[in-house]
């Protein structure tokens, strides 16, 4: 076992500045010369963009209902080797877990199976002593809280310099700093969370100047003695030769290459979920729907979700792409496709403003906009027709998360909402490729990639 330095920022609520706030002090971390790694409790894409932007390298996932304790942790320890310290994000609330009346799968789960002490972020407007109040309640609501400390945001320093005497002397709860309003460097929404990091104009100057508030505002030096306070963490089981068992896919060809896209439309992927791929002997080759001309030469291929509804007209307006992969998939090349990846593969896209577009048309169906959340959430997934990864792979951890719908959106598979009755029928199969909205997490059950990677070993060796 080792010990990797490491905390929580975490908060009572959503919408109480966590992201921006965990950006502000990676870059005071950063600014510091420390090397630094992060991570976001749960399913969230675009939060860990805005950490990556910090720090210079890909920000990770955690999420306890996706992976076992044991592959929690060993995901934790592999993405902190060689790092000076960890920051990890919470999710939502604290304690909010699976249909929100557990706390499985949430902040506090996390923190409890990484052992990783915690500080809450409490927004202070409209509040003074009522601080105290909330501070108190989330201290004892479980007796293992973690919670060691608090930080203030939206609080000038009058008002904070009176709370912190309170929270010590009422509460013996540590105050590690305050956050002033700065209105210029709130981050957007839209229907899917936060813009991403490349819609934000002047973002790195922006934080730039948050990390250097913060070393002002903030004990940094409180929350690095903190995060060395953290106990050692056993590795899960995880190491050099893959997740639990599942060593490198053995070819006696070069290793797989798998097309995978990534641009503005395409941006939605677990960092983990690519990880696993180069463990067991695939070699990513990332390419861009919206800006090359044709699919790059691969073995296999990947479509992940973003926001396709938002450049719906450029995707259709470069056919040569979209018949590409028309053509490749017609030939029998394996795929995987996930919500925006699902869409851009059917035959028609609607785009925001109701205007349908032409698609790849590899699949039926056409998707359109529903103006409301579609199936949100955590699902466990159960083939019930055979398709390319088997009808015995067992169950698979997903969740789904669009305010889009399809006229075909499958029946290769059975998703059941964890904790809840509700289910229904998702996923278009065949014997090369599945489709549809679930985003997966193959660390949930690694068979996923071991048997999309043997689909396209098998089609490599049949076109020699």
């Amino acid at each position: 076992m080792n010990r990797y330095p490491r905390l929580m920022l975490t908060a009572a609520a959503s919408g109480s500045g966590k992201t921006l706030l965990t950006c502000g002090i990676l870059q005071a971390l950063c600014d510091r010369g420390l090397h630094v790694t992060s991570f976001k409790c749960g399913p969230d894409y675009i939060d860990p963009m805005f950490h990556a932007r910090v720090i210079g390298t890909k920000s990770r996932n955690l999420d306890t209902f996706f992976t076992d304790e044991d592959t929690t942790r060993g995901l934790f320890v592999r993405g902190a080797q060689k790092a000076d310290v960890s920051v990890i994000e919470g999710v939502m609330g604290y304690y909010d877990g699976l249909g929100g009346t557990s706390v499985k799968a949430s902040s506090y789960d996390t923190a409890r199976v990484t052992d990783t002490p915690v500080v809450l972020i409490v927004n202070c407007r409209g509040m003074s002593l009522s601080v105290l109040a909330l501070v108190k309640g989330f201290l004892e609501f479980r007796r293992d809280s973690r919670i060691r400390g608090v930080i203030l945001n939206q609080c000038s320093e009058r008002i904070y310099s009176e709370m912190e005497k309170l929270l010590r002397k009422e509460l013996d709860v540590r105050a590690y700093g305050y956050v002033p309003s700065v209105p210029e460097l709130q981050l957007k929404s839209r229907h899917l969370g936060l813009v991403t990091p490349d819609e934000v104009e002047g973002l790195r100057e922006n934080l730039r100047r948050l990390g250097q508030t913060l070393e002002r505002t903030l004990d940094i030096d409180g929350l690095l003695e903190l995060a060395r306070t953290a106990p050692e963490i056993e590795d899960g089981g995880r190491s050099s030769d893959g997740v639990k068992g599942h060593a490198r896919i053995e070819t006696d060809e070069s290793a797989p290459r798998i097309a995978v896209a990534r641009d503005e439309a395409f941006c939605f992927l677990y960092e983990e979920n690519l990880d696993l791929l180069r463990e067991l002997g695939a070699e990513l080759k990332f390419f861009s729907p919206l800006h090359d001309g044709e699919l790059p030469q691969a073995d296999g291929l990947l479509l992940y979700g973003g926001y396709p509804e938002l450049y719906a007209r450029q995707l259709s307006e470069n056919r040569s792409m979209r018949e590409s992969i028309r053509r490749a998939l017609e030939r029998g090349l394996p795929c995987m496709a996930e919500c925006g990846g699902f869409m851009y593969l059917q035959e028609e896209l609607e785009d925001m403003n109701g205007v349908s577009h032409a698609m790849v048309g590899a699949l039926a169906g056409r998707s359109f906009y529903t103006k409301k959340l579609s199936r949100f959430g955590y699902v466990a997934l159960r083939p019930q027709k055979d398709q390319m990864l088997g009808t015995d792979i067992g169950e698979i951890r997903a969740h789904e998360f669009h305010y889009f719908d399809s006229t075909a959106c499958g029946d290769a598979f059975h998703a059941q909402k964890p904790q809840r009755a509700d289910g229904w029928e998702c996923i278009q199969g065949s014997a090369s490729c599945i489709a549809g909205f679930p985003h997966l997490y193959y660390n949930s059950n690694p068979e996923i990639a071991v048997r999309f990677l043997k689909k396209c070993i098998q089609r490599k060796k049949n076109s020699l």
